[in-house]
Order: structure tokens, then C-alpha cells, then sequence
């Protein structure tokens, strides 16, 4: 049983991106892992103090910047909630032009975090002394890559983030059946980051880690690499990948707590579905996109249960809405029709998860990769974000809802990945290369 003790109890040590896509990632698999009997600690930053404790995790908190004095106690992940509400206008702007006004800015300030936190994380791992270390982000930090104990990837977004010849881009959002348009955008993207990935490279040597993949921000020759992505939308057939990598299909996590369906939309009239509406904790922020989001749906027949996001105070819902600034996502989906969307990697996996068809509204990073492979394999439909008029959305939303065959393959198919089980198989992955070393104790 996956529940049971291990043979030799492990401290693993996680250190996931502050947003919540990497870190309710992480608490998937760690809540397994604590299950096993295994001490599992987190260094997060110090936005998430006392959110995972509860949990069953041991906290060390680490600063990416140096601390405000004259700042209040934060939400958990709030730097990314003011950096992307902050650079909000850039994403009106086409992939290509993102990489030097968005892609470029974001990789500056992971980077930044990384150095910052290099000696404070040095100092947790002498005291933690883990046996095994997982990072989820898309740049290293190398006191995690030097500490002598095995390190774990885990690549939680598009797969598309482990460059190859013959498939897109990533974070280009382009389509895999045009290969022409590839090129301009990988030329651009060495123009932009070049010399940044340099800088950075000749730091991450410096402190001891082996010289990282061209333009690449993550090492790839790790104890293993983990990334989540159900078989059926993988680029494998394009673009393998060597014994190291390990592909899970969805990482669902357990420790959500239940979700009952609010009377308003529970009581529905005949033919009305139910849709689950999510721009992410993060896309959440820009508040006039939800708003134009949600009165766009305000006339429509069916009803919808809103993930309001960080500004839920300043966003007015319809009649036919109900939602809260936060919501136990992967209790909701199960319950709904279908979903709409910023194409996340861990709300278009657990979608597939629960075998519900998407229309995805992508605001940045690899939601243009994740809404891109959903539309062009049929699971979804991809709309213009700061476009699309209502028409548009409520006609996607009626195909998708009435398309009885593709809801048919797609319940069989998320029976498939559900039956795979792919948060125990990441916690199986995490726990054999830790027992496979010796003891960091």
C-alpha cells in the first residue's frame, strides 16, 4: 500500500517556486511522503510562514529580497501576486514580445532570488541535513545541487519547458504543426536571454554546481527529473527523453478539504451545466480581466462556481455565479462540466485528471503552451485573452458542453490517468532515489 511505512525513514527536503501552482505541487507529494513516515521540510519563502506546518511539514523559511521593515505581514505568495498585477499590460503583447518586456524581467527576479537566498539555504541544509532534495522551479538554486545528497527536478509546468528540436518552443504558445514559425521565436529568445543565462551560469559554476544546458535556467543530469503531464497530451513521440525523466501523469493532491456545492447552483434548471471559472492565483490579479470575465458569462443559461483570486473584494459576481477568493480546486472540478481556464499547469492537468474539456484564456508563461496543445488536441478550445468577445466564450463553452462524444473520451480518458495514480508514483520516484543513497545522518 502506498500509505505504509518505509523501510528506512528519509528527510526530504523541498524547496518550491513561492507561487502556488509550484507549491501545492510540492504539498501533494510531500503530504504522501509525511504519510510514509517520512520527515519532510520545506524552505519556502517567508510569505508561506505557518501555511504548511499544519500540513504536517516542518517550515524554514527563506527571503528572496531582503526584507521591508516597513512592510505587514504578506499573503502567502504574495510577491508574485504584485509582480504579476504590476506588469499586468504586458500581456496584451504577442509571445515574441513578452520574452524581453515579461519573460526576461521574471527570469531576472527568480535569478536575483536565488543568489539572495544561496547562503541562507546553505545554512538549512547543514541543519536539516536531508537525504534527498526536491526543487520545483525553472532556475537552480546550487546549494540544493552541491549539498552531496541527491537532487530531484520537478518540472511542473508544460513539458515543453525541456527543449527539443522537433516540438515548439516553450512559452511560445505555437502550434506543433508549424514548424516554420518556430525559428524567429527561438532567435529571439537567444537575443533576450543570453546574456542574463551567461551571467548566471558563470555564478551557479561559482558556487561549486556543474555548468547548466545552453540558455537552460534547471540542470538535467539529476538523481531523476520528474514532470507532470498526462500521457495522452505528451510531446514523447516528438521529442524522447532519456532514463532519468519520469513523466506523471497528474499530481493531484489529497489535502484539499471538500466542497459543497453552494444551493444557488446545486438547484439547477434542466440543461443547465455547471462550469468552474479560474484565471489562477496569479492571473487572478488583474482585476479587470475578471471582471470582463465573468460579466461576459452574466446571461448565460448555466452556472458557475468562481475562483475570484487575490482581489476577490473588488470583483462583483452575476446571479448565476457563486465564488470565493480561494477554492478547494481539486474538489470543485470533479463536481463541474466543464472549465474555463489561464491554462496553469496544474488546473489543465487536474482538469484532464477529472476528464473535463477546457476553454483556456492564456495570460503568460507556459498557459500559451497549455492552452496551445488542449486546443490543437481537441480537449479544449483557446480563445484571445484580452479579445475575446462573449459570443466568442459562451459559443466555446456551448460546443464543448455539447459535444457529447469528446465529454465521452474525455471521462474515459481522465479514468485512465486517474487509475495511473500519478501523485503516488511522483512520491514512489522521490522516496526510491533517497533510499538508494546512504544515509545523510
Amino acid at each position: 500500500m502506498p500509505d505504509q511505512p518505509a523501510a528506512r525513514s528519509l528527510t526530504v527536503l523541498f524547496l518550491p517556486e513561492s507561487a502556488y501552482g509550484p507549491t501545492n505541487q510540492c504539498i501533494g507529494l510531500g503530504d504522501l511522503l509525511v504519510k510514509r513516515g517520512h520527515r519532510v521540510v520545506f524552505a519556502s519563502e517567508s510569505s508561506w510562514a505557518g501555511k504548511l506546518e499544519p500540513l504536517g511539514f516542518e517550515e524554514r523559511l527563506v527571503d528572496l529580497a531582503a526584507p521591508d521593515p516597513d512592510a505587514g505581514e504578506e499573503d502567502a505568495g504574495q510577491f508574485w501576486t504584485d509582480f504579476i498585477a504590476e506588469t499586468a499590460p504586458e500581456f496584451r503583447k504577442t509571445t515574441t514580445e513578452q520574452l524581453s518586456t515579461f519573460v526576461k524581467p521574471t527570469y531576472q527576479a527568480l535569478i536575483d532570488g536565488a543568489v539572495y537566498a544561496e547562503p541562507a539555504l546553505k545554512k538549512i541544509i547543514d541543519e536539516v541535513r536531508p537525504d534527498v532534495l526536491v526543487e520545483d522551479n525553472v532556475v537552480l538554486f546550487p546549494a540544493l545541487a552541491t549539498s552531496g545528497a541527491p537532487f530531484v527536478r520537478i518540472v511542473s509546468c508544460n513539458p515543453l519547458e525541456v527543449p527539443g528540436d522537433s516540438i515548439a518552443p516553450p512559452l511560445s504558445g505555437l502550434a506543433q504543426d508549424d514548424p516554420a514559425s518556430w525559428a524567429p521565436f527561438r532567435e529571439e529568445f537567444e537575443r533576450t536571454h543570453k546574456e542574463m543565462w551567461e551571467t548566471f551560469n558563470a555564478w551557479v559554476v561559482e558556487q561549486g554546481a556543474a555548468p547548466l544546458p545552453y540558455l537552460e535556467f534547471m540542470p538535467r543530469d539529476n538523481a531523476a527529473n520528474i514532470y507532470v503531464f498526462p500521457e495522452e497530451a505528451d510531446y514523447v513521440d516528438r521529442r524522447p527523453l532519456d532514463g532519468s525523466w519520469h513523466r506523471i501523469d497528474s499530481s493531484v493532491r489529497r489535502t484539499d478539504d471538500e466542497y459543497v456545492l453552494p444551493e444557488a447552483v446545486a438547484d439547477r434548471p434542466e440543461g443547465s451545466a455547471l462550469v468552474y471559472v479560474s484565471l489562477g492565483s496569479l492571473g487572478g490579479a488583474d482585476v479587470e480581466l475578471m471582471q470582463r470575465l465573468v460579466d461576459a458569462l452574466a446571461d448565460s443559461p448555466h452556472r458557475f462556481i468562481v475562483s475570484k483570486g487575490p482581489q476577490a473584494d473588488r470583483i462583483k459576481l452575476a446571479d448565476n455565479m457563486v465564488g470565493e477568493q480561494t477554492l478547494p480546486q481539486t474538489k470543485v472540478i470533479p463536481q463541474v462540466d466543464l472549465v474555463v481556464t489561464h491554462g496553469g499547469n496544474n488546473t489543465t492537468t487536474e482538469s484532464l485528471h477529472f476528464g473535463k474539456p477546457m476553454v483556456l484564456l492564456p495570460l503568460f508563461w507556459d498557459q500559451y503552451d497549455n492552452a496551445q496543445r488542449m486546443h490543437e488536441l481537441g480537449f479544449g478550445v483557446r480563445l484571445a485573452t484580452y479579445e475575446f468577445t462573449p459570443e466568442e466564450l459562451n459559443g466555446a463553452i456551448e460546443r464543448l458542453l455539447g459535444d457529447t462524444e469528446l465529454r465521452a473520451r474525455m471521462d474515459a480518458m481522465g479514468a485512465r490517468i486517474r487509475e495511473r495514480d500519478g501523485l503516488t508514483r511522483g512520491a514512489d520516484i522521490i522516496e526510491q532515489v533517497g533510499l538508494s543513497h546512504a544515509p545523510a545522518r
